[in-house]
């Protein structure tokens, strides 16, 4: 086989993923036009009056719009934050762990919520902030008045937070272990011979050995700044809590499918594109000068 018909092979496993990419990704790129125009369904995209920048201005001017943009950087920054201290500490202790079966066991337990979906959590989550819930029952039983959790704008965007990392601080630790694997026993064992304990290890063996890892998982979240979790947040929230959890994907979603209001929600989206693509090459610059990280 010469390398020619190696890489054909290649290219024709590749095929049905660019073939979706195309469908779901680029086409539907089209749709842009929406955001500037006065767009009706029942004219289409082709003859819908065209605006301008009108949808972009009335945006601006909403109430709504400064609101969604501040929770949705505010929340994302609070889950970039802790994505990287929680695994980075948790990957830390379940390291030092000397027994394998039960190190083998926490690191099951802690993995299995990542592969449930936020349908599912979100209920379980409901239920247990719920005023019957397992947490007011707890807190009944302190002397405590109930809670309504899912009602309290001071309250969601860390209930957000909290359950994000409950879900996933596990699987992200992955990246962690690995370094942690990578880190040459010579090092422990000239420290141990020269008197280090398990913390001075810790503090300048393994923390400055992960240093590079931080840094290009911070970098690389920063394109990610403006994604808080539509998924999430769509599961949790209710009108109760707009006010500290409506995002910006969860506003597109609402005022674009319910409301009917497309144009606006097509600008909304737009500008979210455009703010992230910006954001994700400038992460990339960083990654690749901090951290000599690129993709090709």
């Amino acid at each position: 086989m010469n390398i020619k018909s190696f890489y054909k092979h290649y290219h024709l496993m590749l095929l049905p993923g660019i073939v979706l990419l195309i469908i779901f990704h680029l086409v539907p790129m089209f749709g842009i036009a929406i955001a500037f125009q006065d767009f009706k369904i029942g004219l289409g995209i082709w003859h819908s009056p065209w605006i301008g920048f009108e949808n972009f201005t009335y945006m601006f001017q909403l109430r709504d719009s400064k609101v969604i943009f501040f929770n949705t950087v505010f929340i994302a920054v609070c889950k970039i934050i802790a994505h990287l201290i929680i695994p980075l500490t948790f990957a830390i202790l379940l390291n030092e762990i000397r027994f394998r079966i039960f190190k083998r066991w926490v690191q099951t337990v802690v993995y299995l919520p990542h592969f449930i979906s936020w349908v599912i959590l979100a209920g379980v989550v409901m239920d247990m902030l719920s005023l019957d819930g397992i947490i007011n029952h707890a807190l009944k039983a302190l002397g405590f008045e109930p809670i309504m959790f899912m009602a309290k704008n001071s309250l969601f965007p860390g209930i957000v937070v909290s359950t994000d990392i409950w879900k996933e601080f596990g699987f992200a630790a992955i990246i962690y272990l690995a370094a942690l694997a990578g880190i040459n026993p010579s090092l422990y064992e000239a420290a141990e011979m020269d008197g280090a304990n398990r913390l001075k290890q810790l503090y300048y063996i393994t923390l400055p050995s992960l240093v590079p890892t931080v840094v290009l998982l911070a970098t690389l979240s920063i394109g990610n700044i403006l994604n808080a979790g539509f998924d999430q947040i769509f599961n949790l929230y209710n009108p109760l809590v707009y006010e500290s959890g409506d995002i910006i994907d969860t506003y597109v979603y609402r005022v674009g499918l319910v409301q009917a209001q497309y144009g606006l929600a097509t600008a909304v989206g737009l500008l979210k594109s455009a703010i992230g693509f910006i954001l994700i090459f400038i992460s990339y610059r960083v990654a690749y000068t901090y951290a000599n990280y690129r993709i090709f």
